[in-house]
C-alpha cells in the first residue's frame, strides 16, 4: 500500500474511533453489507440463467438433449482448474467453512471469498452442475462482512456479527425472503443473540431484499395460487408428509456424507472429476429434472405441469401412467444425492439449499399423489410447498427458516400453518437419528462446532494448545530419590511427569504429596527410585480432544491436574481444571457483554 493511502487510511480509521461509536458503525456497515449482498445475489443470478438458458436452448426442446452428457462435466472441469491454478484453495461446502470461522472464533474469511465462489458456482450450474447457489452467496456475503471489519480494524466479537449480516443479507437477497434470513443465521451460524446483534442482522435482510427488488421486481420466486387453505381434517395426512420429509431429510444427509467421503478417497483430481462429471451427465440424460437448481421443476409441479417434468426424458411416453410417474419421480428423490456429490465432489461448486427444496418438493408432490390415489382428498401444491418446507427444516435443522422461507418465497403467508406442521414433524423426525445438520457434521466430529447451547459453545472455544502448562519439570524412571530432591528444589509445582528418556513417553507421574514423608531423610535418598515412586495419573488427556470431553474426564475422574500426550504417548503437558474454569468465566463475560 503506498505511503499517502497508508496514511489517509490510519487517520480514517482513527476518525472513526473518534468520532462514531461503534454500535453505529455497525448499524450503518449492517446496511451497505444488505446492499452489497443483494447486488452479488443479483449477479450471481443473472449469470447463471443466462449460462442456462444459452446452454439449454443449444438443444431442440421437443428432443432428447445430448449436450447434457458433455455440458456438466465441461462445467465441473472448468471450474476444478479454475479452482486448483487461479484460487489455490478450499471454496467448497460455503456454509461450513463460515462455521469453521466463527468455530475458531476468528470469523476471518479470506477475501478472494468475496468472488471466487461466485465465478466458480457460474460455470458449475450455468452448465447443469446439480447444486444451488445460495451457499456460495452465502460464503460471498460473510466474506463481504468479515473483510468489511477488518478494514476498519473491528473487534473479533463484532466480525462475527458481521459475518452474520452478511449471511443474513444473501439469503434475503438472493430468495427475496428477508424474515428467512435473518432466521438462517440464528438457527444455523450463530450463538447467542442479543438486541445489539439483532438490529444489524434484521437491518441486513431487510436492506438486501429492498434492493434487490429494486434490481428484479417485488414479484415472488413461485407464483402459485392456493384454491385451498387449512383445515384440520388433513392434520393427520401433514403429520405423515412431516415424518416422510424427515426420513427423506435423513437419506439427504447421511447419503451426502457417505458419497463425498468415498469421493474424498480418491487422491487424483482428474479421475475424481472423470468420475464424476460421467455420473453426472448420464444422470441428468436420463433424468432431465436433475440439471441446474431444479427450480423449474419446481414451478411445473406447483403450477399442475408434472408432465412438463419428463420433457426430454427417454421415458417420457411411459409417464401417462401415474404408478410410472411416482416410480419415476421416486428415483429422482434417491438420486438426486448422487447428482449433487458427483458435481461438489467432482471439482464443482455449489450448495445443498436448491437440491433440498428440489427433493422437498418431489416429496410433497409424490405424497399428494399416493394419497389421491387412495382416494384421499389433498391439495397438490399445498403438500407441493409443504414438503420443500419439510425437507429443508430436517435438512438444515433450521425449522423456523423452512417455514418462513417457503411462505415468502410464494407470499403464501395463509399456509404458516400447514408449513408450521410439516416442519416441525419432520425436524423432531430427523433429530432422532442426527443430532447435526450436513454443515456441521464435520466440524462435530472434530469438536469445533459452536451450538446454541452456551456452555457447549463456550467450550468449543476453548484449544487445548491454549490451556497447555509446560511449566512442569520431567523426571525419569532410574532417577533416585536424591536427584529427585533436587529437582523439586528446582520447581514451583508439585506433580513431575516421568518420560522414558529413549522413547519420550509418558509413563506416569511422582506427586509431591506422595513422597513428603520421605523426601528429608538423607539415609533413603539412594534406596529409593523414581520407578518405584511413580504412580499412574487417573486418566491421560490426548492433545486433539474437544474441550467437552476433557471436562467429561475430569469430572468423572474428579481430578484437578492431567497429563496430555500426543497420540503416540508422548508428553505434552499438564492441563488444570481451575486454568480452564479462568478461561471459560473469561469468554462467558465476553460473550455476554452487549
Amino acid at each position: 500500500m503506498p505511503e499517502r493511502i497508508l496514511k489517509w487510511y490510519e487517520k480514517l480509521i482513527v476518525w472513526r474511533v473518534k468520532h462514531v461509536k461503534l454500535r453505529h458503525f455497525v448499524l450503518f456497515l449492517s446496511l451497505l453489507i444488505g446492499v452489497l449482498c443483494a447486488i452479488a445475489a443479483f449477479l450471481l443470478k443473472e449469470s447463471i440463467h443466462f449460462l442456462q438458458t444459452t446452454i439449454t436452448n443449444i438443444a431442440n426442446a421437443n428432443s432428447l438433449n445430448y449436450g447434457y452428457l458433455i455440458f456438466p462435466s465441461i462445467g465441473i472441469l472448468i471450474t476444478s482448474l479454475f479452482v486448483r491454478y487461479i484460487v489455490r484453495d478450499d471454496i467448497s461446502h460455503g456454509v461450513t467453512r463460515i462455521l469453521y470461522a466463527i468455530s475458531q472464533r476468528k470469523s476471518i474469511i479470506k477475501i478472494h471469498n468475496v468472488w471466487t465462489s461466485m465465478v466458480s458456482s457460474v460455470f458449475t450450474i450455468g452448465l447443469g452442475g446439480s447444486v444451488g447457489a445460495e451457499a456460495p452467496v452465502v460464503l460471498t456475503g460473510s466474506a463481504i462482512g468479515s473483510n468489511l471489519g477488518k478494514f476498519f480494524k473491528l473487534d473479533q466479537k463484532t466480525l462475527m456479527l458481521l459475518v452474520g449480516c452478511g449471511a443474513s443479507g444473501a439469503i434475503a437477497g438472493i430468495f427475496k425472503a428477508p424474515i428467512a434470513g435473518f432466521v438462517f443465521t440464528l438457527e444455523v451460524l450463530l450463538i447467542d443473540m442479543t438486541m445489539t446483534a439483532i438490529v444489524p442482522l434484521l437491518i441486513s435482510a431487510v436492506t438486501a431484499t429492498a434492493t434487490i427488488y429494486i434490481l428484479t421486481g417485488q414479484a415472488f420466486m413461485f407464483n402459485v395460487e392456493l384454491r385451498q387453505s387449512f383445515s384440520v381434517d388433513r392434520i393427520p395426512y401433514l403429520l405423515i408428509l412431516g415424518i416422510i420429509c424427515g426420513l427423506v431429510a435423513l437419506y439427504f444427509t447421511r447419503g451426502m456424507n457417505f458419497l463425498e467421503t468415498q469421493f474424498r478417497k480418491i487422491k487424483n483430481p482428474m479421475f475424481k472429476w472423470a468420475l464424476g462429471g460421467t455420473a453426472l451427465g448420464v444422470l441428468i440424460f436420463v433424468f432431465p429434472p436433475l440439471y441446474g437448481e431444479g427450480y423449474d421443476t419446481i414451478k411445473e409441479l406447483l403450477t399442475g405441469h408434472a408432465t412438463a417434468v419428463f420433457d426430454r426424458s427417454p421415458f417420457q411416453p411411459l409417464m401417462s401412467n401415474e404408478l410410472m410417474m411416482i416410480f419415476y419421480l421416486t428415483l429422482i428423490i434417491l438420486l438426486k444425492i448422487v447428482a449433487s456429490a458427483s458435481t461438489t465432489s467432482g471439482g464443482g461448486v455449489g450448495g445443498i439449499f436448491a437440491p433440498s427444496l428440489f427433493v422437498g418438493s418431489i416429496t410433497g408432490f409424490v405424497v399428494a399423489k399416493i394419497l389421491i390415489m387412495l382416494s384421499f382428498v389433498v391439495p397438490i401444491p399445498n403438500f407441493v410447498l409443504a414438503g420443500m418446507s419439510g425437507v429443508m427444516a430436517a435438512v438444515m435443522h433450521a425449522p423456523l427458516m423452512g417455514i418462513f422461507l417457503i411462505a415468502e418465497l410464494t407470499g403464501s403467508y395463509d399456509l404458516l400453518m400447514t408449513l408450521m406442521i410439516v416442519s416441525v414433524t419432520a425436524y423432531v423426525t430427523i433429530i432422532f437419528f442426527e443430532p447435526h445438520n450436513l454443515y456441521a457434521m464435520r466440524l462435530a466430529a472434530k469438536g469445533e462446532l459452536l451450538t446454541h447451547n452456551k456452555d457447549k459453545s463456550v467450550l468449543t472455544l476453548l484449544k487445548m494448545e491454549n490451556m497447555l502448562e509446560t511449566d512442569l519439570n520431567v523426571v525419569y524412571p532410574d532417577m533416585t530419590l536424591g536427584d529427585f530432591v533436587k529437582e523439586i528444589s528446582k520447581s514451583h509445582r508439585n506433580i513431575f511427569p516421568v518420560e522414558e528418556k529413549q522413547s519420550g513417553r509418558m509413563i506416569g507421574i511422582v506427586s509431591l504429596d506422595e513422597v513428603r514423608n520421605i523426601m528429608f531423610r538423607p539415609e533413603l535418598y539412594d534406596r529409593f527410585t523414581i520407578a518405584q515412586m511413580m504412580t499412574f495419573p487417573p486418566a491421560v488427556l490426548k492433545n486433539d480432544m474437544p474441550m467437552e470431553k476433557v471436562m467429561e474426564i475430569f469430572e468423572d475422574t474428579r481430578a484437578w491436574n492431567l497429563p496430555v500426550t500426543d497420540s503416540n504417548g508422548h508428553y505434552l503437558g499438564f492441563v488444570s481444571k481451575s486454568k480452564i474454569f479462568n478461561s471459560y468465566r473469561d469468554i462467558l463475560v465476553n460473550f455476554s457483554e452487549e
